[in-house]
């Protein structure tokens, strides 16, 4: 986890770029929406493209920061059931996209981590 001055502004361009692939690109996202949510696939990729760049905007300004990187972390976390969900839908599939799903799960782990570091530090790095 980055522990520069940059941090905050780091995951902000994470986050933006996440964002912005979730409309550029929405069919990927759309095959990860667990078919449990209701409605339709698309509606929650633009939904969490959308909160991805709010997020981004939250973090990259310093009065907002330490609310975005709370909200962050809330989301990290919200979304890790949406990954074990891909998980469990491409256990079948071939091995690299198997890889990707896995390799999924693991990843949130420092992103809750960065995000709460930058809260927990009054949005400071």
């Amino acid at each position: 986890m980055p522990r520069s001055s940059r941090s905050p502004l780091l995951l902000a361009g994470l986050l933006a770029t996440a964002g912005a692939a979730h409309f550029a690109a929405p069919r990927q996202f759309d095959a990860i929406i667990p078919k449990a949510l209701p409605g339709k696939p698309r509606t929650w990729t633009y939904a969490s493209g959308a909160v991805e760049l709010a997020l981004a905007a939250g973090l990259a300004v310093p009065k907002t920061r330490q609310t975005a990187a709370l909200a962050a972390t809330a989301f990290f976390v919200g979304v890790f059931p949406a990954n074990v969900q891909m998980a469990v839908d491409w256990r079948h599939r071939r091995v690299p996209q198997k890889a990707a799903a896995l390799g999924r799960l693991p990843l949130q782990v420092p992103l809750v981590l960065w995000a709460r570091g930058i809260a927990k530090n009054g949005g400071r790095a």
